[in-house]
């Protein structure tokens, strides 16, 4: 996806009311999403702001595209894989510093299937997300996370076989 360029000047009325507009369509997707693939339910609410920040500052832009929702939805994706791989390097550089004077407790989801589906890897969180809580065809799945519709299908695919595992082992114990 091209990279918008944010901003200088201020929003006209009818970009101003096209983006509120937008926000009030997105945003409760967008936090459910960047919950569900940040695996962190106090982050998701800023993630989601952050992306609509980012939205904000480049409308006229943003705007002119055929879904910006797919463009926020990346961008959200995108800032929860930055969250978590940034929260993986401190803690492993925490635990291999202090270890033994800290235990780190990793967020837990509510749900046993949200718990399953924050141990899965980046792409297949992130498929999973959006075909389940955004009800999303697999062929938007695809062009959000760039990459094609076999790859998508693939991601979804080894996802639930990688949850059906998961939850089987969970309700074995």
């Amino acid at each position: 996806m091209e990279r918008p360029t944010p901003t200088e000047a201020p929003l006209s009325l009818a970009q101003n009311q096209g983006f509120e507009d937008f926000f009030r369509r997105e945003f409760v997707g967008l936090v459910a999403l960047a919950e569900a693939v940040s695996g962190d339910p106090a982050a998701a609410e800023d993630l989601a702001s952050e992306a609509m920040s980012r939205a904000h500052r480049s409308w006229p832009k943003i705007s002119g595209y055929d879904k910006p929702g797919a463009w926020a939805r990346r961008v959200t994706i995108n800032l929860a894989h930055s969250r978590r791989r940034k929260r993986k390097r401190r803690d492993a550089f925490v635990r291999s510093h202090r270890a033994d004077q800290l235990v780190i407790a990793a967020p837990q989801a509510d749900h046993p299937v949200w718990a399953a589906v924050a141990t899965l890897p980046d792409r297949q969180r992130a498929a999973i997300a959006l075909h389940y809580l955004e009800d999303l065809p697999v062929a938007e799945i695809a062009h959000i996370l760039e990459i094609s519709v076999s790859t998508a299908t693939s991601h979804l695919h080894n996802a639930r076989t990688n949850l059906a595992e998961l939850l089987a082992e969970g309700s074995n114990r």
